[in-house]
């Protein structure tokens, strides 16, 4: 087929698929884990993607060196929607958590070349709500921000009903956490998807459609205080037409990554990967992120939104991206990693 032929029916596809996926029904908790604090052992099965679907041979795009990329499933209904997501700092497993309240954790497999080759040994459980029970209603299980904080506890964003819970671990009750005064303002299915925490403990949060400004989303910068939480002052998110704001990650470097998403019926699905210096991270300024590489059909691409970074064994970043599925069949839950060129 030809190429430019190929290339548009894949963005048709995308654009298909986002837009089916908004009108369909999800699936309830997954029913085996709600007596189980652990959660369920899953197979995961992995299909190996290429960087570029019209040239396997393609290794970089901009400033992103490829390092592996895989399309995972199961055979549970419960398995998709991946929202954020973390690797550990040795890079052996991974823990993500979904818009219908799933976490994951799983096993990371490289190759002898240290690249992706896909996750083993997988669990699937449900969050919990305040009553210690699964979360069972969309309304209330739209995770979409997920990070550890120093003392091995998670901070999840919600949106919908914007709001912020404190997980001691993935399958324990949590504690509200009180958040930023404009938390309510924002559009229920654009609410905190960018979640992150710097080295010095300080909680960095973008809304992925809230902003007060013309081209600009609103962030904040949560400082710790006494009792476990935050004293937060709002900074504003530079953007450009279409794209937003849905995962940042903290670099090996201290520097800040982060992906934008965009979606249309006619050029469907397209991710920047982009970064800027923690310097710009002040209440009241605007940050403006650079552009590290811009991900589109024929590239490998779905509904990017959670980030993390690891650093290498030859002391290189890396670059892990996870895509949500919106549990549609006609989309993907794709596993990307790419190297940071120098």
């Amino acid at each position: 087929m030809h190429r430019t032929i190929r290339s548009l029916i894949n963005r048709l596809l995308a654009g298909l698929s986002l837009f089916v996926a908004a009108c369909a029904s999800v699936p309830p908790p997954p029913a085996g884990a709600q007596d189980q604090n652990e959660g369920q052992a899953i197979e995961i099965k992995n299909s190996s993607l290429p960087l570029k679907i019209d040239e396997p041979a393609a290794t970089r795009i901009d400033r992103l060196i490829w390092r592996g990329g895989v399309m995972m499933t199961t055979n549970s209904p419960h398995f998709g929607g991946w929202s954020d997501l973390h690797v550990s700092a040795d890079g052996r497993s991974l823990t993500s958590i979904s818009d219908e309240g799933a976490w994951l954790t799983a096993t990371i497999d490289y190759n002898s070349k240290g690249d992706l080759v896909g996750l083993s040994q997988g669990r699937l459980g449900q969050l919990r709500g305040l009553d210690g029970k699964p979360i069972a209603t969309k309304v209330e299980a739209d995770a979409e921000g997920a990070v550890r904080l120093a003392d091995g506890s998670w901070l999840v964003s919600f949106e919908r009903r914007h709001r912020l819970w404190r997980y001691r671990t993935l399958f324990d009750t949590p504690v509200p956490v009180e958040g930023p005064a404009e938390i309510g303002r924002q559009p229920a299915n654009g609410g905190l998807e960018a979640l992150t925490v710097l080295a010095d403990g300080r909680v960095i949060a973008i809304s992925e459609e809230y902003g007060q400004r013309p081209n600009t989303a609103m962030g904040w910068i949560g400082e710790p205080t006494a009792g476990g939480g935050y004293l937060w002052r709002s900074f504003d998110y530079a953007t450009i037409p279409d794209f937003r704001p849905t995962a940042i990650a903290l670099l090996p470097d201290g520097s800040i990554a982060a992906i934008e998403r965009a979606f249309d019926m006619v050029r469907g699905v397209r991710c920047r990967v982009m970064r800027f210096d923690a310097a710009q991270l002040r209440p009241g300024a605007t940050v403006r992120p650079e552009e590290l590489a811009r991900l589109a059909a024929p590239y490998a691409v779905d509904n990017l939104e959670g980030m993390a970074a690891t650093k290498g064994a030859r002391g290189e970043t890396l670059l892990w991206l996870i895509s949500d599925d919106n549990f549609n069949r006609l989309q993907r839950n794709i596993l990307l990693l790419f190297e940071l060129a120098p």
